[in-house]
């Protein structure tokens, strides 16, 4: 009886008749741009802004440009604040712990290093049995491979190498193997920009101080010293490997493109690491690739990588930017590419390891006769992760207790702050607005006016006007934004309605209709990266509609309602930099402090634009709502 209750009842609510759906929601939720508007405008901001290579014409300007170009980008990005240069100063502290056996022909010792003070680094060494004189080094990185180092195709490399008489230094990377917490989550970087401090640089020391460990052998000869990773660990190699002239042979496997190819092909769009603030008004990673010429590079791709970065559109653009500059050297036959066929996927199998091989015995043992790159069959001396785990210190730190750490006592004492500095920090440019009206509809007693902005040339913003049909003119305007768009905005409109004000509803950038349908955080990054802000970019959005609004509808001073934190920063901004806009501003959901942004220890994917480097340094929430109320200059 109970189970046919049930049912009559399920199928009567079937039959009743649906809710009739809101006419203000639905007026609000009608579309004004083009579908792909704003993934277009972004693509088209971010790439022009990408450098290109200079027109250098002798070996002599070249070389003046790369070591112009290895000092900015590492004084203006990697190291570019107090903290990560205190770091870089520290003492590189290497702990050697026990040795395992490994195979026929070699050894494996464990170690640990401090890439920064209280940052340890699980390694090994994979160590030739027989050592004469000076023998070769590698650096062995890996990319997103929750296995890390003990990832069996990254130890095949490195047992090869040993038997080949090649010291090979085996590092853990952040967020994998025995480091695989959240707190090094890479999108957990971006916290550490939040406060000032350099997020990439914990990733380039964790590199440099590697090959500090493996220069210091007494038998490393410093100029046979390789490096080479797949994925991840093609990105580490080409940042290390350009930057750091001790590198000697570099091999990135499937691990960038220049940021021009990344803006049109999503797959590329690269992590945090990949795409840190600012390094795009130094280098692209075209230039990175030419960075390498007077060296040994082999460019490795894959035909159908099913990840990212595959042959038939990365290659050509880094291949056609560096081989000019090996030219300039003299040494084409330096500058080695291999496309991967067979599996033709994202890998580092046995195709991609003989090439490897290959160009590492020409460039390191071109006299060696009897150097084979033929796979020497090792399967069997694989090990499991368990054996090779090396002990860490207590208490090791990561991304988020160092954000922690640096974001005690901020802002700083003494910052300026200042309309101008935030700005600055922000990258606010003004925008100008041309509006078009597309269309007009009257539902329920409400008119609505749709608007479409185009901003500074760049951005086009929706605009849905609210008023009441047949009332007249009001004098009074609310601008309205909100993080789940402007179609969630009924209620709140509805409210401002019956008070007599007219409504504009705006989905700036990233937001409702404005949003980037996939890897839109990604595009934040990529923003930040050419030497823009999302913050900014927002609002300046925000500050110019309401420019427009103020202008078109004879209001003095906009009332701004934001709804949800994201927008609630980005509204705070606006208003703190032009205070005139805006009459009043009327939070839901906004951040108290930007601290709150560590305390709860959110990442930059769930929440791009609050990242913005430098931010909390000199400006928190009871900053900006000062500078909003005029009570700053």
């Amino acid at each position: 009886m109970r189970v046919f209750l049930c049912f009559a009842l399920a199928g009567f609510a079937d039959l009743a008749p649906a809710a009739e759906p809101d006419p203000l929601a639905a007026l609000l939720a009608r579309p004004i741009l083009a579908p792909g508007t704003t993934l277009a405008e972004v693509q088209a901001f971010t790439e022009e802004r990408v450098p290109a290579m200079p027109p250098v014409t002798t070996l002599a300007a070249w070389q003046d440009f790369a070591a112009r170009t290895r000092r900015d980008v590492l004084d203006r990005v990697v190291f570019r604040d107090a903290t990560s240069r205190a770091w870089r100063d520290a003492k590189t502290r290497v702990e050697w712990l026990d040795t395992i056996p490994g195979g026929p022909g070699y050894s494996i010792r464990k170690l640990r290093y401090e890439a920064l003070p209280g940052l340890w680094i699980p390694a090994l060494l994979y160590l030739p049995d027989s050592i004469s004189g000076k023998i070769p080094v590698h650096l062995a990185v890996n990319g997103h491979d929750r296995e890390g180092k003990a990832v069996a195709y990254k130890q095949l490399r490195c047992i090869n190498l040993a038997k080949r008489g090649v010291a090979t230094l085996n590092v853990e990377w952040f967020a994998q193997g025995q480091l695989r917490t959240d707190g090094f989550v890479h999108y957990r970087m971006n916290q550490l920009d939040l406060c000032g401090v350099s997020g990439l640089a914990p990733f380039y020391l964790a590199m440099s101080r590697a090959l500090d460990a493996l220069l210091a052998l007494p038998y490393a000869d410093p100029a046979r010293v390789a490096v080479s990773g797949l994925s991840g660990g093609g990105w580490q190699t080409i940042v290390i490997s350009s930057l750091d002239t001790r590198v000697t042979f570099a091999n990135p496997v499937a691990g960038y493109s220049s940021y021009r190819t990344r803006a049109r092909h999503l797959s590329d769009l690269g992590d945090s690491e990949q795409t840190p603030n600012d390094l795009a008004t130094v280098a692209d990673y075209t230039h990175l690739t030419a960075l390498l010429a007077g060296r040994t590079a082999l460019l490795t791709y894959n035909d159908r990588d099913n990840c990212c970065f595959a042959t038939p559109h990365a290659l050509a653009p880094l291949h056609e930017a560096a081989a000019p500059i090996f030219r300039l050297h003299g040494q084409e036959n330096r500058l080695r590419v291999h496309t991967n066929a067979d599996p033709g996927t994202h890998n580092f199998e046995v195709d991609n390891r003989q090439a490897f091989y290959r160009a590492l015995g020409d460039t390191f043992f071109p006299a060696a006769r009897h150097y084979s790159a033929e796979e020497i069959p090792s399967q069997s001396e694989v090990r499991t992760a368990a054996q090779l785990d090396v002990p860490l210190p207590a208490g090791n730190l990561d991304f988020h207790q160092l954000a922690l750490a640096a974001a005690n006592n901020l802002p700083r004492a003494g910052a300026s702050a200042t309309r101008e500095n935030l700005a600055e920090v922000v990258k606010f440019r003004p925008l100008s607005a041309t509006a078009t009206r597309t269309d007009t509809e009257t539902r329920d007693g409400v008119q609505a006016v749709f608007w479409r902005l185009q901003l500074g040339g760049e951005w086009n913003v929706p605009v849905t006007e609210l008023k009441r049909a047949g009332a007249a003119s009001p004098a009074t305007t609310a601008l309205l934004v909100a993080d789940a768009g402007r179609a969630s905005l009924a209620a709140r409109a509805r409210a401002l309605l019956a008070d007599g004000h007219r409504v504009l509803a705006v989905d700036p950038f990233y937001f409702g209709e404005s949003r980037i349908p996939q890897r839109d955080f990604l595009f934040a990054l990529l923003v930040a990266a050419v030497g823009e802000r999302p913050l900014g970019v927002q609002a300046a959005q925000i500050a110019a509609v309401a420019r427009w609004a103020e202008a078109e509808f004879k209001t003095t001073g906009i009332a701004l309602h934001s709804a949800g934190p994201r927008l609630g920063l980005a509204a705070q901004v606006a208003a703190a930099l032009e205070p005139r806009a805006f009459r009043s501003l009327v939070q839901t959901d906004a951040l108290p402090s930007l601290h709150d942004v560590l305390r709860q220890d959110w990442t930059v994917d769930k929440f791009p634009e609050l990242f913005c480097f430098g931010l909390l340094e000199r400006f928190d929430v009871p900053q900006l709502r000062a500078l909003a109320r005029g009570r700053a200059n």
